[in-house]
């Protein structure tokens, strides 16, 4: 065999193994993302007058970062929980008020990331707002972070209410001056949420709903959000004023990883 037959040969080889590798690529990573099970559904089709505020696939949250597993800015929750809030939404309509959700359902593989997050001390960079008196050693010790949350479960939602006509939120500009959570509401980032005291993901004691220190307006406030969900059968945690559980949960010991989508739940009967 001449030399250029066998280096004819060798490339046709070579060409022939990069045609299998590239060929079988494709396949080892088409892994389909998991769906929410018929029971989930976006909660825009069953209440489409509650205002969304998804503050985790942004970056204006105790991370600074987008969260993993929020691919869009959409509420999802189970079926019986999306009616219930569908019901508290109608009531406080007829007061002048609406809910607003900062995060509904959150995937498993958001908690992993927010538990990474918490075991680096050194990355503060949202301290200032989020947890300016508490330290970030402290964070799983105290209950802040944990490596599972109802919130994946479903039927956990994080809220507040607003006062109507709505003013649109102001966009977060990533590095802008912080003011702590806990500040007079007039100094705090404006979310257009009635005043409850502190702000959202607030790390501090001054958030348990029943905080002695909160008394009058915000006082009143916080009773009111409480008083309209546990009417339709929501659950308040007392460390959070803003965290609400449906029961009973349809889920009640599975924590699902399907992503923050619209895709999740297409196809699902909002009714």
């Amino acid at each position: 065999m001449t030399r250029l037959g066998s280096a004819f040969r060798v490339l046709t080889a070579a060409a022939a193994a990069l045609f299998c590798v590239t060929s079988a690529a494709p396949a080892a990573q088409a892994v389909p993302e998991p769906k929410a099970p018929p029971e989930f559904v976006a909660l825009r089709t069953v209440a489409p007058t509650i205002i969304q505020e998804m503050r985790y696939t942004t970056e204006h949250n105790f991370l600074g970062e987008p969260v993993d597993g929020y691919r869009q800015p959409v509420c999802v929750v189970t079926r019986p929980a999306a009616q219930a809030l569908r019901r508290a939404q109608s009531q406080l309509l007829r007061q002048g008020y609406s809910l607003k959700v900062y995060d509904c359902y959150r995937p498993q593989r958001a908690v992993d990331h927010f538990v990474l997050w918490a075991k680096d001390l050194e990355d503060e960079a949202m301290k200032k707002e989020f947890y300016p008196q508490v330290d970030k050693s402290r964070l799983f010790a105290d209950g802040y972070i944990a490596e599972k949350s109802g919130h994946s479960r479903g039927s956990t939602v994080d809220l507040t209410i607003v006062k109507l006509p709505a003013p649109p939120t102001r966009p977060y500009v990533p590095g802008e001056a912080l003011v702590p959570c806990h500040a007079p509401q007039a100094e705090r980032f404006p979310d257009s949420s009635v005043d409850m005291g502190t702000g959202f993901d607030c790390f501090d004691t001054l958030s348990h709903t029943d905080d002695p220190r909160i008394t009058g307006e915000q006082r009143s406030n916080r009773n009111l959000l409480r008083s309209t969900l546990a009417a339709v059968g929501f659950v308040n945690l007392p460390e959070e004023w803003w965290h609400f559980t449906y029961k009973p949960e349809p889920f009640p010991d599975t924590y699902f990883d399907f992503p923050v989508a619209v895709r999740s739940v297409a196809g699902h009967r909002a009714g």
